[in-house]
């Protein structure tokens, strides 16, 4: 198996940051019921989700405010431990997370960077949402005044070493419609949700990867 390939690096990054994405998305529905505030919406919301299916539009800026990636594409989330991240801009990826591993498969380059899921998930919200552990438990939750008619909640959590330092949820009348990620590189990223389908039946297949679709294999273990 090489270690060694033009994109490594971008490849890792990339797996590196849709984790990040993902340690704030696993535990949340896209719909939910409506409450007084951000962080009674975000109680209401946890509760009895199973899976979940919605399109997103990123992007990502660096500590001066620089943009450095936009992106758009299809998320998926099978609980437990079940995901797949669809990018098709700017250019072809798809995540998959299979309970055990999680691959990141960049048609462009042809290559595939793996890692073990709990490696990958270690200190992030993702791998205790996907739990059903209390979100109150490993975040401090507060309210955030709203300019814009939304119900916005701040999550900031507990631990000292996780590289996600700060999450903003925005809540409207379609549930979770924006998400705003601060990164202990002063990175921001912000998404965008459309056409969210909360609790769908999706297939099994979406969440298990072919290893016999060549190219470069990486890992990252």
């Amino acid at each position: 198996m090489p270690h060694t390939h033009r994109g490594a690096a971008h490849s890792h990054g990339r797996l590196g940051a849709v984790v990040l994405l993902l340690s704030a998305l696993f535990g949340l529905g896209l719909a939910a019921p409506a409450a007084a505030d951000g962080t009674q919406r975000l109680t209401a919301f946890l509760k009895g989700l199973h899976s979940l299916q919605a399109n997103f539009e990123q992007t990502t800026f660096n500590g001066d405010r620089t943009r450095m990636m936009q992106g758009r594409g299809t998320f998926y989330l099978q609980r437990p431990g079940r995901f797949r991240w669809e990018y098709e801009t700017p250019n072809k990826q798809v995540i998959i997370a299979d309970g055990k591993r999680v691959y990141l498969h960049d048609l462009d380059l042809d290559q595939v960077s793996h890692q073990s899921q709990d490696k990958a998930l270690r200190g992030t919200p993702a791998l205790l949402l996907a739990n059903d552990t209390p979100v109150e438990r490993d975040f401090s939750l507060r309210d955030i005044e709203s300019s814009d008619g939304r119900d916005w909640v701040e999550l900031t959590p507990k631990a000292a070493d996780t590289e996600v330092v700060r999450i903003e949820l925005g809540f409207g009348a379609a549930g979770l419609e924006s998400m705003i990620m601060q990164d202990s590189f002063g990175q921001d990223t912000r998404l965008n949700f459309s056409a969210a389908k909360r609790n769908p039946a999706l297939d099994a297949a979406l969440f298990k990867f072919n290893e016999k679709t060549g190219g470069d294999f990486l890992s990252f273990d």
